[in-house]
């Protein structure tokens, strides 16, 4: 009669404990509940969070209110929702053109950028070279060049070839200046894909261009739409550049809109209530932009970090 024994078990398994379980999603080097440094980070985190939120609800609410009530009582309440500052910042100022040329141009800027900078990303990506790695480096070069530095020479060569004071011209210069982050952030992301599916679509004769636009594309739509949705919002906050070249009012973007609504209100009486109203066409189409898709921006700028 055989009689059943415990298998043998190595001494370090015996030793080993069990992997504990991630505390509510905390990391390990942040879960001890005696972490006075971490407990401060989150209180200033949240205080962050609360004022900014804060802030944004003044500055609506401030919208429905006249310029009056705002200086006698500025922490106060509309009385009613009054949409006249609205139509004013609308007609008067010309925000209604302006809108119209900053939808135009940030739409048609992002996604050129996107469109150019997708196809030369999965190149340097895919390619190791002394060429790919020195376009590499050159495109990371340009991510350290301020726009103030070039701003003069952009000017001069603008204007020798009659692109100042037109939205073509400013959405090459859009364009050019947002090549250098998009490269480098789309690059990151094709090197996190795999590379299987690849293989296989050119083992089945697919050529290059067809495996990146059926393969790869599909794939990396994460990190395209996370690089459109940033140049979006860069390039429909942009207030330098487009200041410099622009200089007919029929041509102004919404920043610089703004920018000339409150020098008018220098000379003719300040109207706080119609400056806040254009604060929030200006601030409130990226606000829904980024409320509608920012989960899958910030998964698409963290996917492949630890890669």
């Amino acid at each position: 009669m055989s009689i059943l024994t415990e298998p043998d078990v190595p001494q370090e398994q015996k030793a080993a404990k069990p992997r504990t379980k991630n505390y509510r999603g905390v990391s390990p080097a942040l879960r001890a509940e005696n972490n006075v440094l971490r407990s401060v980070g989150v209180f200033l985190l949240w205080a962050v969070v609360a004022i900014s939120i804060a802030m944004l609800a003044w500055m609506v609410l401030q919208a429905f209110r006249d310029t009056r009530n705002i200086l006698s009582d500025p922490w106060g309440m509309p009385n009613t929702f009054d949409f006249s500052n609205f139509v004013r910042a609308w007609t008067v100022s010309d925000f209604a053109t302006a809108t119209f040329n900053s939808v135009i141009t940030t739409g048609v800027s992002s996604f050129l950028t996107v469109a150019v900078a997708a196809p030369a990303a999965y190149y340097l990506s895919r390619v190791e070279s002394r060429l790919t790695n020195g376009l590499s480096l050159y495109f990371i070069l340009g991510l350290g060049i301020p726009a103030q530095v070039i701003l003069i020479p952009l000017f001069i060569m603008l204007n020798e070839v009659n692109l100042t004071d037109s939205l073509i011209g400013l959405n090459l210069v859009y364009i050019a200046m947002s090549m250098p982050f998009t490269v480098f952030l789309l690059t990151a992301f094709f090197r996190s894909l795999p590379m299987e599916m690849e293989e296989a679509a050119a083992l089945d004769g697919a050529s290059a261009l067809r495996t990146f636009v059926q393969v790869t594309l599909p794939l990396a739509k994460g990190g395209i739409l996370t690089a459109f949705v940033l140049q979006v919002v860069a390039h429909w906050n942009e207030t330098l550049l487009a200041l410099t070249l622009i200089q007919s009012t029929e041509n102004y973007t919404l920043p610089v809109a703004l920018i000339s609504f409150v020098q008018q209100q220098t000379y003719s009486g300040a109207d706080w209530g119609g400056l806040f109203a254009g604060l929030c066409i200006v601030v409130l189409p990226m606000l829904i932009i980024y409320v509608w898709l920012g989960r899958r921006l910030t998964e698409g700028l963290t996917l492949g970090m630890g890669k």
